[in-house]
């Protein structure tokens, strides 16, 4: 009953941000039509060359359509953000369907955070996997993680967080996570409020592409954090752990010792490059928002846009 009575006085907005998923983002759709119907739909797509454009300006349950020039996550987010009218904001990665019960789990945690996430479940050949919530204490900060392709703000937080810092190419949902506990904002968890994937994701950075990885990584530590423990810990813990895995797969011979110098060395240069655009970025936003290149900051990257409200 409290949850019905939340859910008749919000208006919902969902972001979908696409690239190259037509037939992902198509059930992602068809999710959203069947139990979410009453919510502003949001696609923000680009760049793809797949069709999607064409197979979303033939659907009737899509309200703006957002093309945009550049691919990274982040980028993406922010343009459906500055579009969404909605008291509340969902992200919803385009190869993830939502489950029936999605929008009541949405709307209890609401009523406890401002913030609010759930677990993806995943069809395998041999069944399915989930995902527990995700917590770590840094410094002083309890940080809750949140999955970026599957989440909802209330308004004023976005506009507080200044949507996503546009730097990064990976891991902005995990910025932001940073940027919520040092505004000490809750993150609720939900299971009710639970997605499934049947396919991989595609598009974005690639996992492989470890200088991306490692540079996103030290350059969100140091800016949140400063030059610390706190900060350098994680980086190097992480460096470590994955050196070893590679080691090994040297020693085993499934891996080229030429490959592992390279990949060592791009890890090096990102968490050099990183670090020292983090430095930059403290420096340039010294509130606790810590968003220097954030929707305010941004130049619109919109090639076109369609709206059919």
């Amino acid at each position: 009953m409290v949850a019905e009575s939340v859910w008749s006085d919000m208006e919902l907005s969902v972001v979908v941000p696409t690239l190259n998923g037509r037939d992902r983002l198509a059930a992602c759709l068809d999710g959203l039509a069947a139990h979410v119907p009453d919510a502003e739909v949001v696609v923000v797509n680009g760049p793809s060359t797949d069709g999607t454009t064409g197979m979303i300006r033939e659907r009737d349950d899509v309200d703006v359509l957002v093309e945009v020039s550049t691919r990274t996550a982040n980028v993406s987010r922010n343009a459906g953000l500055e579009v969404a009218t909605g008291d509340v904001v969902a992200l919803l990665r385009h190869d993830l369907v939502v489950e029936s019960s999605w929008l009541d789990g949405l709307v209890d945690g609401l009523t406890d955070a401002p913030v609010v996430t759930g677990p993806t479940h995943r069809t395998l050949d041999g069944g399915m996997t989930t995902e527990e919530p995700e917590q770590r204490r840094i410094g002083s900060r309890e940080v809750t993680y949140f999955n970026g392709g599957n989440v909802a703000f209330r308004r004023p937080v976005l506009d507080t967080l200044d949507g996503f810092d546009e730097y990064l190419e990976a891991g902005g949902d995990r910025d932001a996570a940073h940027r919520l506990a040092g505004l000490d904002y809750e993150v609720a968890w939900r299971p009710e409020m639970c997605v499934r994937q049947k396919y991989s994701a595609d598009g974005g950075v690639a996992a492989e592409d470890r200088g991306v990885e490692f540079r996103s990584l030290a350059y969100r530590l140091v800016k949140n954090y400063g030059v610390r423990p706190a900060a350098a810990t994680g980086t190097t813990r992480r460096a470590l752990r994955d050196a070893l895995t590679a080691g090994r797969e040297v020693i085993r011979g499934d891996l080229p010792p030429t490959e592992w110098f390279a990949t060592g060395r791009a890890v090096v240069t990102g968490v050099a490059r990183g670090a020292a655009d983090g430095l930059v970025a403290r420096v340039k936003d010294r509130s606790p928002v810590r968003n220097p290149h954030g929707i305010s900051d941004r130049s619109d990257r919109a090639v076109a846009r369609y709206d059919w409200r």
